[in-house]
């Protein structure tokens, strides 16, 4: 269904019902929300993904993120920025206890963290998934959790039609906006758009976040850029101003 209001209620209520899962268009192409555990293993098993490689958490707000995840000023700092300017970023952060309350209570804490209890918060992801997001949190407390809509390690390619029929059979509404995904790459074609996000990891190996750096030089561990994505050349200036010290390790796991 064509994006628009009603369809947006629609998926809102799908995913409010126990296992919903839908896919959604974000600035990047499509993905597969879910909200709890039946849904989150609905999506792992469309995807053919391992359930050691958990999603991305869906943002909604800044206050939202600060009531999920631990961050310290310099790393609200590139938030803030990323929000202002609506850049989409991921960063990888620990929970806070008040943040892992918010997670059902029905199993789904191991499928949404990695083994550090770490998770990627991300925001600025798109228009039509922030909505349904926003909504599902302010008018329902719930999560959103979030993976690429496409076989685990291939792109969508920015339309519906490339989410592969596995997952369009599998869930329970689809949620066109190709005209969206296009225009927010509209100088690049299939072979050259970008299919994902940057993802930054604020967490040493133990899943601690790196220290503050107060403009020193040569602070360790600090921020590591692990996956290259839409607006690349923005995060890293953005980084560049805010961290003396941070490392490109694009391919890192997470």
């Amino acid at each position: 269904m064509h994006w628009n209001d009603h369809v947006r209620q629609q998926a809102v209520e799908r995913l409010g019902d126990p296992g919903g899962m839908v896919v959604a268009p974000t600035k990047v192409g499509y993905i597969v929300m879910t909200t709890d555990r039946r849904g989150l293993e609905r999506k792992f098993d469309a995807k053919q993904r391992p359930l050691s490689k958990p999603g991305v958490v869906l943002v909604s707000s800044l206050e939202m993120l600060h009531e999920l995840a631990e961050t310290n000023p310099e790393i609200d700092a590139l938030y803030q920025r990323c929000w202002d300017e609506d850049v989409l970023l991921g960063c990888i952060l620990p929970w806070r206890a008040s943040g892992e309350r918010r997670i059902p209570a029905d199993g789904s804490r191991e499928l949404v963290m990695d083994a550090r209890s770490t998770s990627c918060f991300v925001i600025r992801f798109g228009v039509p998934a922030e909505a349904i997001a926003r909504d599902l949190w302010e008018r329902h407390g719930l999560l959103s959790f979030a993976s690429s809509a496409n076989p685990s390690g291939q792109g969508n390619r920015g339309v519906l039609a490339g989410i592969g029929e596995r997952i369009s059979a599998a869930a329970d509404l689809l949620v066109e906006a190709d005209d969206y995904v296009a225009s927010i790459q509209p100088d690049r074609d299939a072979d050259t758009r970008w299919e994902q996000g940057v993802m930054v990891s604020m967490v040493d190996q133990d899943g601690h976040l790196v220290p503050e750096q107060h403009g020193a030089r040569s602070v360790t561990p600090a921020p590591s850029l692990i996956r290259k994505g839409l607006d690349l050349d923005r995060i890293m200036r953005f980084l560049s101003d805010r961290f003396p010290s941070w490392d490109h390790r694009h391919g890192q796991y997470h």
